[in-house]
């Protein structure tokens, strides 16, 4: 935990820096470090350590005697799923199993917060999909705080529940999972999110010059529980309006499925503002996408 120049860090209440000034005294910043576990891209195991070994590592300075700390290690493998593991070497675990490795040792000193530095960067698909799945699962059982610091949107989709989005250093926007997906407000926020950047391409190979000038783009995001019929089909049914689609996704964010959908609409413009609220009226979310805009997303 480095010393801050300017603003302040505010740990579970406690104000540990605030004006570039230390607020509590070493002995309280200690056990405040001690509270805070960090799991890294890299694992930084000790490659001559056994897995039980590395995992006391972090229980080298604690209170606890030796066979609390060789109980308490067991313990924690069984937590990540390596109880079988606990004389193996890293060397003779796959990297999936030596990040589990890395989030036991973490867990150590019993952590308020557990801080997920690209903790899954380096791993395959499947193998990401599992870590997060234990950290999901450490965060229900554990009720553990975790910061998941990432380039990876559907590692977001899939644990996260609050969203903070950075650029340069400098927090942009932030909010529940659900918020930020759906009504982003920050450019770049919306490259990441909504289906921005595949719309983009399509609308590249499509030609943007294609579309006639009375003819407008909109995406349409809506949750599949309120929505149990076709709503381009009942669109063109109900309002006589015609859309093609040019972009569709369906993903599971906050547990819920969303649906997401590019349309370009062909339409009178006394014929707009009926259509727009013929969708609202069936919570769907209605963004219209300006052309201009999207060649520069």
């Amino acid at each position: 935990m480095q010393k801050p120049t300017s603003g302040s860090i505010t740990v579970t209440n406690d104000i540990l820096f605030e004006d570039g000034k230390q607020k509590i005294d070493a002995k309280q910043l200690q056990e405040k470090r001690r509270k805070i576990g960090m799991i890294f891209q890299h694992f930084n195991l000790l490659n001559e350590a056994k897995v039980i070994d590395n995992v006391a590592f972090a229980l080298k300075h604690s209170q606890l005697s030796e066979k609390e700390i060789h109980t308490k290690c067991l313990h924690l493998l069984e937590l990540v799923g390596l109880q079988d593991k606990a004389n193996f070497y890293p060397a003779q675990l796959s990297g999936g199993q030596q990040q589990r490795v890395a989030i036991a040792r973490a867990l150590a000193n019993d952590p308020d917060i557990l801080i997920s530095d690209e903790a899954t960067s380096a791993l395959d698909p499947k193998t990401t999909n599992q870590i997060l799945d234990l950290l999901y699962e450490l965060n229900q059982k554990l009720q553990l705080t975790i910061v998941l610091i990432t380039h990876e949107m559907d590692a977001v989709k899939r644990i996260a529940n609050k969203v903070a989005v950075m650029e340069d250093g400098k927090l942009i926007e932030n909010g529940n999972l659900l918020d930020v997906f759906l009504h982003p407000k920050q450019k770049l926020t919306k490259q990441f999110v909504g289906g921005a950047l595949e719309v983009q391409h399509i609308l590249n190979t499509y030609s943007l010059n294609e579309i006639a000038p009375n003819d407008q783009l909109y995406q349409l995001v809506y949750g599949i529980d309120d929505v149990t019929k076709s709503v381009v089909a009942d669109l063109d049914e109900k309002v006589g309006t015609k859309a093609s689609i040019l972009y569709g996704n369906v993903e599971v964010l906050g547990g819920k499925l969303i649906g997401t959908l590019a349309i370009l609409l062909k339409l009178d413009a006394n014929k707009e503002q009926e259509a727009l609220q013929f969708l609202r009226d069936r919570n769907v979310i209605v963004t219209k996408l300006d052309k201009d805009v999207l060649r520069n997303v």
